[in-house]
């Protein structure tokens, strides 16, 4: 079997995506996708450059794929090129796993767990309104629920206001919602140093299940700072584009989960590395997963086949996204996400209904605080 063509598809549903599929001459297929969302045009230029490395290669010499497409630049590339390689990456345990008749799980080493706990989102303009919200999602079966801090129409990050809002709804949220449904919220990056601090330790009696990049990911030396200020556990990683992105923060005990995002960290094949490096340090994985359903897959098949595993990022369930384009074996009950086993991701791509998804360019929202410099989305 050898690949004869690498295409990249982007489109616009609820947000931007952009999948890969990876063809090979004996008629099977495979499907990946890319997490840099607003940065489509760069990894699609990515994938077109490494193409050129994989065309008539063996689809089934993943590692060696993974080494060539991440060293042979020379320089490393960031999150660009890991985005364009996990694409790439995932497709081709997809069709590892659709040419021996396998689940991709079966080929990361058989099943540890039969279903994986999953996390959807909520927010809302006012404290009572997030309740509301969580409610419902409590009443449809959700069992873990993740908010972040707001802003408002004006696009101005007021820290100080949107720091109290969280807080009053952890204490609602907790207080209606009983002990038994986990809390996460996403800081998103958007906090100062002092601001996080504050806000970590006035929700740690509301037993947040973690606190999700409450500082830049670039700064490690805030999170050395913030994590001695505070006993409310850590969740970071998302913008990282690598294991060795991941190295200090889990070795030197900064964080309590990994929010590894396979589409953005080189694929299954990285993936797996990370959370090999996790266990080693007793850090679970909570991974990233907040784009489509192919994503959704892969993190799925890590998670089933990885012991050291906390929760999933699910904000649509089977179905719910590109219902036609992608269809899958997934399978979402009571809060938890499984699925039948299909060999490889359980994925079937329809690009005749790409028409449907016109791509349409654009960028994060852009905030700014209320002196008028730049705040992270």
């Amino acid at each position: 079997m050898k690949i004869t063509e690498i295409r990249t598809h982007i489109l616009k549903e609820w947000r931007t995506m952009l999948f890969v599929e990876v063809v090979t001459d004996e008629g099977i297929y495979g499907v990946g996708e890319s997490g840099l969302t607003s940065r489509e045009y760069a990894v699609s230029g990515m994938v077109r450059d490494l193409s050129s490395l994989l065309i008539g290669q063996d689809p089934f010499k993943i590692e060696h794929h993974w080494q060539t497409m991440w060293r042979s630049g020379f320089h490393p590339s960031g999150q660009v090129l890991s985005s364009a390689i996990a694409a790439i990456d995932i497709a081709l345990w997809d069709i590892k796993g659709k040419a021996l008749g396998v689940p991709v799980y079966e080929l990361l080493g058989g099943r540890t767990r039969d279903k994986v706990l999953t996390y959807c989102h909520i927010g809302g303009a006012t404290p009572q309104d997030t309740l509301e919200r969580a409610k419902e999602r409590v009443a449809d079966g959700w069992k873990a629920i993740r908010w972040e801090p707001s802003y408002k129409d004006d696009m101005v990050m007021r820290g100080a206001w949107a720091v109290e809002k969280a807080i009053e709804e952890f204490r609602l949220l907790r207080t209606e919602l009983g002990p038994d449904i986990e809390l996460c919220f996403d800081a998103h990056t958007k906090l100062t140093p002092a601001e996080a601090a504050y806000f970590c330790r006035a929700v740690e009696q509301y037993r947040p299940m973690f606190i999700e990049d409450a500082l830049r990911s670039e700064y490690y030396g805030g999170y050395k700072t913030l994590r001695g200020q505070t006993s409310a556990p850590m969740a970071v990683g998302e913008q990282f584009a690598s294991k060795w992105m991941f190295a200090d923060v889990i070795r030197d005990g900064l964080i309590d989960y990994a929010r590894v995002d396979l589409c953005i960290a080189g694929g299954i094949t990285e993936g797996r590395k990370i959370a090999a490096l996790s266990e080693a340090h007793m850090v679970d994985l909570a991974v990233h997963n907040p784009i489509g359903p192919v994503s959704s897959a892969a993190c799925l098949h890590l998670n089933l086949a990885s012991p050291n595993v906390l929760v999933q990022e699910l904000p649509k369930r089977p179905g719910e996204s590109l219902p036609d384009l992608v269809t899958t074996d997934q399978i979402w009950e009571d809060g938890y996400l499984n699925c039948e086993g299909k060999p490889g991701l359980g994925i079937d791509f329809h690009p005749e209904f790409l028409e449907n998804y016109p791509f349409e360019h654009e960028h994060l929202p852009i905030l700014h605080r209320e002196d008028g410099s730049f705040a992270n989305w």
